[in-house]
């Protein structure tokens, strides 16, 4: 056994590689869950909105994040912070969408006034 180890010890660092790399693709979300956390991205923008209203992106973005982390935290931690901007640019647009074409939605994110 001793001998089997000497003769290959150079693989192990090769093996734990790829073990990790196994992991991490099991680790990864499915389309079906990121479906469900593009849903639940809107309703966070949505609250974010209100809250901090119009000309706060980075603000905004920053809430939606931390809400997100809170929400998510095993996604969080496979998910890089540029994709998770990018997943809530693509959001805005949709939620910009639903504000011109639903009058309740836009009551919900602007108020009643606008």
């Amino acid at each position: 056994m001793m001998e089997l180890f000497q003769n290959y010890w150079g693989f192990l660092p090769l093996l734990a590689l790829f073990a990790l790399g196994v992991k991490k693709l099991i680790d990864m979300p499915t389309e079906e869950q990121m479906d469900q956390v593009r849903k639940w991205l809107l309703w966070a923008m949505t609250q974010a909105e209100k809250e901090l209203g119009s000309g706060t992106h980075k603000l905004k973005l920053s809430m939606v994040y931390d809400m997100f982390v809170e929400r998510f935290p095993w996604l969080a931690k496979t998910i890089p912070f540029s994709k998770f901007s990018k997943l809530v640019d693509k959001g805005l647009e949709e939620l910009n969408g639903m504000i011109v074409t639903n009058e309740k939605v836009k009551e919900i994110v602007c108020g009643k006034n606008q």
